[in-house]
């Protein structure tokens, strides 16, 4: 079994997103971002209401909920509110704690430079957010 991870840079280390940022990185990175924990059943954003920012989960999991139906589950690892922090937007959908969240946060004002100083984040983040088009783009079978 693997040690448990004491520190905020050896839990991102853990995650897909910053999985190529070499260790000096991931302290650069865990001294950058900010952090939120909500409690099961708070909302983190709020459907057509503008505000947010970019959440990558650290740990539990959330909701994704359009017009009152839930639509998926993200977990550790998942992200987020990138639409918005980057497009100015409001969101297209309420994101509920399922169970105890906590999040690593950029602020929409924060996060295009972020992105640009972490190039290898930047290319993750496209390779989800691709499979995301893509499966939101599946006929039905």
């Amino acid at each position: 079994m693997p040690p448990v991870p004491r520190t905020l840079a050896e839990l991102l280390a853990q995650l897909t997103l910053f999985a190529d940022l070499t260790h000096p990185q991931l302290e650069e990175v865990a001294h950058t971002v900010g952090e939120e924990v909500f409690a099961a059943g708070q909302r983190v954003l709020r459907q057509g209401i503008s505000g947010g920012g970019f959440f990558v989960i650290v740990e539990g999991e959330a909701q994704v909920v359009i017009d009152g139906d839930e639509r998926a589950r993200l977990g550790r690892g998942d992200f987020f509110g990138e639409v918005v922090a980057l497009t100015g937007d409001v969101p297209s959908a309420d994101i509920l704690a399922a169970s105890l969240l906590r999040c690593v946060t950029i602020p929409p004002a924060e996060l295009e430079q972020f992105l640009l100083q972490h190039p290898h984040v930047m290319y993750r983040m496209l390779q989800a957010e691709a499979r995301r088009v893509r499966a939101a783009n599946l006929w039905p079978r």
